[in-house]
């Protein structure tokens, strides 16, 4: 959707963007962020040709923004800013309705689309369309300033820090109904800001930038688990994950290597094999393939006298299993809510690829606390 291809800027002997590439794939929020002056607000700017790039190429669907007309280029693509942006001498749906009453719509279907917008930004029309700008709170203008952007239906909006000039309260409020709009419109969307929470909260991929330069850019769970070096660590801070443990997945926890058993082994060979593992269960899966057929406990194999029949013939086949994308949040629900001791994480057939344990859990959580004395 957008490609930035070898991208700098200077200006005089300030070096702005040291020649910079990536692509922005369409319907991803990519966040922006970095210390003040690392060239964010430049990159963002460069995509409605606000800032000229001094050598390199910005492509929209493969066409060089350069080559198309500016003004078209603009009208198609939203623009929020920090400040709103709104003019304080026209109402709301003068301020909503300005680009699209350039484009000469029709003025009924304007008026539809206007109160759809501002009932999508949780505005209520009747109430505040008739309204200037000064009479509405800050959060109120700055949810007007996103109706707008939206007018035209643009395939792309660029956001440079909406919401950091407003309360706590207000900015979480904006954020929800942002990761709220985005998961029925899918926009292509470049948000930048300073707040690394806002960034994991809101964006598909996260693009940290230090003078100049693209240090990481991936999504918030690989930046998380693995910061390509140290300022991308330190600017991440070590324990953030734990602001987010719905991104510690299944795969990160698991022992990978569970101790396993055939359908045809005996309860005797069962018991051996729990006593030399120090574990009590085994994993019942096929010789070749690996797919998980059942679970059996050892309590299961205490209540059985005749020591010499089949694991097939009392393992449980109707178990509990998670996948290796589930979080630990649900993963931890499940163990409490069934009072089991592990669960046996499986692929998409059903392949035994791992196990999480009650202690693996209570390894991974502690760690929280042990990171914190450190």
């Amino acid at each position: 959707m957008i490609e930035f291809k070898n991208i700098s800027k200077k200006y005089k002997d300030k070096v702005v963007l040291k020649n910079i590439s990536l692509k922005i794939e369409k319907g991803d929020l990519v966040a922006f962020i970095g210390e003040s002056g690392c060239g964010k607000t430049t990159t963002l700017k460069m995509i409605n040709r606000l800032i000229k790039p001094s050598s390199g190429t910005i492509y929209i669907q493969e066409e060089d923004i350069q080559k198309k007309d500016i003004i078209k280029l603009r009208r198609n693509i939203g623009y929020v800013i920090q400040q709103t942006g709104l003019f304080p001498h026209m109402t709301i749906k003068e301020n909503i309705e300005i680009i699209p009453k350039v484009e000469k719509q029709d003025p009924k279907v304007m008026e539809e689309k206007t109160k759809e917008l501002m009932e999508m930004v949780g505005l209520n029309p009747d109430e505040f369309l008739h309204r200037y700008p000064t009479q509405l709170s800050g959060g109120q203008q700055q949810r007007v300033g996103v109706a707008r952007a939206f007018a035209t239906d643009p395939e792309i909006i660029l956001m440079d820090e909406p919401f950091s000039a407003l309360d706590p309260i207000t900015r979480v409020g904006l954020q929800d109904e942002l990761i709220h709009l985005q998961s029925e419109l899918r926009k292509t969307i470049v948000f930048v800001t300073h707040d690394m929470d806002e960034a994991i909260k809101i964006a598909d991929k996260i693009c940290i930038m230090k003078d100049g330069e693209i240090l990481q850019y991936d999504t918030p769970e690989n930046i998380l688990k693995n910061p390509s070096n140290q300022f991308v660590s330190d600017f991440v801070g070590k324990n953030r994950i734990w602001a987010s443990p719905e991104l510690i997945k299944a795969k990160d926890i698991m022992i990978e290597s569970p101790v396993t058993c055939y359908a045809n082994t005996s309860l005797l060979r069962c018991m051996e094999k729990m006593r030399s593992n120090k574990v009590d269960s085994l994993m019942v899966v096929e010789k070749r393939s690996n797919r998980l057929l059942g679970i059996v406990r050892a309590k299961q194999i205490q209540n059985h006298s005749d020591r010499r029949i089949e694991v097939k013939e009392i393992m449980k086949t109707d178990y509990l299993y998670g996948n290796p994308e589930d979080s630990i949040l649900e993963i931890l629900r499940v163990v409490e809510e069934n009072h089991v001791s592990n669960i046996p994480i499986v692929d998409q057939d059903k392949i035994l690829v791992g196990l999480i344990t009650k202690s693996s859990l209570v390894t991974t959580l502690s760690q929280q606390y042990l990171n914190d004395e450190a």
